[in-house]
């Protein structure tokens, strides 16, 4: 029996999508992850994957259709149907049926058996189609690069953005500090996306009761450490701050999981994997924040990576539905905008937010000597039908005990 795909949600703030692309055609096979189109919304070009193995089957919606969520958008035949539909024949009959043909369409008889018999050539293997963002794509294709002969930098191999501006001669002779910023997606209607990130930051604080805290925390003892390591690197090597706040908040979820999950119709539910939100702004105004799968599994280098890929997919498009989908907490930082502190707003179904402000120098208490560190402000935002200001206030105090020793991290 044929199942549909149906066309996802992508958030809260999301109402509708439209079909820009499809990345699979009818009779190909798909794997659970697999990125069957490209949707735009609000938030831009999104690859929509889907989660379960099957083969593409009819498309039911076309290119430049924009349809509610929900909506059925192709057919997913489950896999070996398209073998099960027609009576399977010996091997016998098939081989005297393409035999009789052969000989009927004036073919030259098989050697005789004592001939020796000619070599057959081995099949030419088939295609694969390389796994790149959609703004990859686009500019491969305008560039005239094969995607096939680069290698990509992005989750599993995946080309990016900044993997074909490389190899695309008029970006590789702009200097390294200075790319090329394409601007934000034809199509992209920023004011669309602002009213609908009002709209549901306004759902969220009608109908969740939020509570907020605050701590300064010394990251005096993390920049300078984060300093000497990253002192003899080159730059798409070193470290952010940022980092750190992510990987600092996705392990201090271990012990506090009323912080992970979702509220289901008042219900919270859990999430076992920590899937981190990076809120990033899109140039031009809009924000989202797309998630870094099993942040508090991944080592500081592997974090920073599927950070600058996320943040690269965030300003040229191709991000995946499921890393709009998969958030189980938000961290947003505007300490590059030189905020103290940052008071957000819980993003639904999630049930808590942090942010981050400035690192600053401030005048900060030692031993009873006033000496100077850098200091930041982190606060936490929270459902409190599902945690309490006292676990919340436990939890900023184990986050900041996490920055103080980089070395756990």
């Amino acid at each position: 029996m044929s199942d549909v795909y149906r066309m996802p949600s992508l958030g809260s703030d999301m109402e509708a999508g439209t079909l820009i692309e499809w990345a699979r055609q009818p009779g190909e096979k798909l794997a659970k992850g697999d990125t069957i189109a490209v949707v735009e919304t609000q938030k831009g070009a999104i690859e929509v994957e889907v989660f379960q193995d099957a083969v593409m089957g009819k498309p039911l919606i076309n290119i430049g259709d924009k349809v509610p969520v929900g909506t059925p958008m192709a057919e997913l035949e489950p896999i070996g149907a398209a073998e099960t539909k027609a009576p399977r024949r010996s091997g016998r009959e098939a081989g005297t049926e393409i035999e009789d043909d052969e000989r009927a369409a004036g073919s030259p008889a098989p050697p005789a058996p004592d001939q020796p018999q000619p070599a057959r050539a081995a099949p030419e293997p088939t295609p694969t189609r390389q796994r790149a963002s959609p703004a990859a794509r686009r500019l491969a294709e305008a560039e005239g690069i094969d995607l096939a002969r680069l290698t990509g930098t992005g989750p599993d191999g995946a080309i990016v953005l900044a993997d074909v501006q490389a190899a695309a001669p008029r970006h590789a002779e702009q200097p390294p500090s200075a790319p090329e910023r394409p601007p934000p997606r034809a199509g992209l209607d920023l004011a669309a996306m602002r009213q609908a990130i009002a709209a549901a930051m306004t759902r969220s604080k009608r109908e969740i009761p939020h509570y907020y805290l605050a701590e300064d925390i010394d990251l005096t003892t993390a920049t300078d450490w984060l300093a000497r390591r990253n002192a003899d690197l080159p730059p798409d090597r070193r470290l952010l701050m940022g980092a750190l706040f992510i990987k600092a908040v996705a392990l201090t979820l271990r012990r506090f999981p009323e912080l992970n999950g979702f509220d289901r119709d008042g219900r919270f539910e859990p999430s076992a994997a920590i899937h981190v939100g990076a809120a990033t702004a899109i140039r031009g105004g809009g924000l989202v924040a797309p998630a870094i799968h099993d942040a508090d599994r991944l080592d500081l280098d592997a974090l920073m990576a599927h950070l600058r890929d996320l943040v690269g997919r965030v300003r040229g498009g191709g991000l995946r539905a499921s890393e709009l989908a998969d958030p189980t907490i938000t961290v947003s930082s505007l300490g590059e905008r030189g905020v103290d502190r940052l008071y957000a707003i819980i993003y639904p179904p999630q049930v808590a937010i942090v942010g981050f402000g400035t690192p600053r120098a401030r005048p900060w208490i030692i031993d009873d000597a006033v000496v100077v560190r850098t200091v930041v402000s982190a606060t936490l935002a929270a459902d409190h039908r599902h945690s309490d200001g006292h676990r919340g206030a436990l939890f900023l105090a184990r986050l900041a005990q996490r920055l103080q020793d980089p070395d756990t991290l």
